[in-house]
């Protein structure tokens, strides 16, 4: 991982991205002085989740209780352990300094972002409102200079390469590998080409398949039980009837096969 983030940086500097901010986020698996250590020795940020060890326990309970700001989800988050959707939460930071076991050259400082929510779970095993309002943190270790609230608005928004690597793995990437190299190659390459087209053909029905993975637009718009038929030296297509993808189908159709657009200069 440490050589994959030494890469990717060093990729970075040589695009037109070169000379911006770059942060690197991480979840907590790869928390770690190594990896730290080679994103801020590249001139990265880092933002990456930090696990619930003694120390931080420590951090968190120092931090005043007027310290906390109040934030509220516009959209609302589906929170993982409390099984339900947050709305609302409490961000609050300290100062930190990672790794303080390791010697003074290799330190890290920076700042603990923690969010808490309340615990809705010690609600529900009890059955009735408990005598204190009761929290569960979440906590990253940030070296950023962004406000609190700004730092884990950031924190929390997931790269949009996850969703692209969990749509090819539920589809073409599923049967890979091959035990011959230059064939994983050329399948990989297939299975971006056809994820591109696939996305594209979705986009251009201007409907809610837009944001749908491959397998929901291949089911809804490619595999159609339809029936060609011949009239009249013209080929007919025949849809399901009530079909109610009949009018984004006939849109991507229209696009890819009908007459061109006229130009209007």
């Amino acid at each position: 991982m440490t050589r994959l983030v030494r890469d990717a940086l060093a990729t970075t500097r040589r695009t037109h991205l070169a000379g911006r901010d770059v942060l690197v986020r991480a979840d907590s698996a790869f928390y770690c002085r190594a990896l730290i250590g080679a994103a801020r020795k590249a001139g990265a940020q880092v933002s990456v989740t930090v696990r619930m060890n003694p120390v931080v326990k420590r951090a968190l309970a120092a931090i005043s209780e007027d310290a906390w700001t109040t934030i509220k989800y516009p959209h609302g988050i589906y929170d993982e352990e409390a099984k339900a959707w947050i709305s609302e939460a409490q961000v609050a930071e300290i100062p930190f300094t990672a790794f303080t076991s390791k010697k003074p050259a290799e330190q890290v400082p920076g700042r603990l972002v923690v969010r808490r929510i309340p615990d809705v779970n010690t609600r529900a095993k009890t059955g009735q409102a408990t005598l204190f309002e009761t929290w569960r943190f979440h906590a990253f270790f940030t070296t950023t200079d962004l406000d609190t609230v700004t730092a884990d608005q950031t924190h929390r928004r997931h790269a949009i390469i996850e969703n692209v690597h969990a749509d090819l793995k539920g589809s073409a990437v599923a049967h890979l590998p091959s035990a011959v190299f230059t064939a994983n190659a050329a399948w990989l390459v297939c299975a971006v080409m056809a994820f591109n087209l696939t996305r594209a053909a979705a986009t251009i029905t201007g409907t809610t398949l837009a944001k749908a993975t491959t397998a929901t637009i291949r089911r809804k718009l490619i595999q159609i039980p339809a029936r060609i038929a011949t009239s009249a030296r013209r080929v007919h297509l025949h849809l399901p009837a009530g079909w109610i993808w009949a009018d984004a189908w006939t849109e991507l159709f229209q696009h890819a096969c009908g007459p061109p657009v006229v130009a209007t200069t």
